[in-house]
C-alpha cells in the first residue's frame, strides 16, 4: 500500500484498516505454522502495512498537537 493512499484516508478509515491487517496477520501465522503458505512473504508484507498504518496515526496524533 503506498503511502499516498494512507495519506489521503480518514483516520477512522485507518483504524479499520489497522483492525483488519492485524486480523489478517493473525489468521495468515495460524496458518502458515499448520500447513506452509504459498507465498510465506505475506507475512512480512502484512507486518510492513500495518507499521505504515501506525507511522501515519503517530504523525497524524503529533501533527495535531
Amino acid at each position: 500500500m503506498k503511502v499516498q493512499v494512507l495519506t489521503d484516508m480518514p483516520e477512522n478509515e485507518l483504524h479499520d484498516l489497522l483492525v483488519k491487517e492485524r486480523e489478517k496477520l493473525i489468521k495468515m501465522k495460524m496458518s502458515h505454522a499448520v500447513s506452509p503458505l504459498e507465498n510465506p512473504l505475506e507475512i512480512k508484507f502484512t507486518r510492513k502495512v500495518i507499521a505504515r498504518v501506525l507511522t501515519e496515526l503517530s504523525n497524524r496524533r503529533i501533527t495535531s498537537k
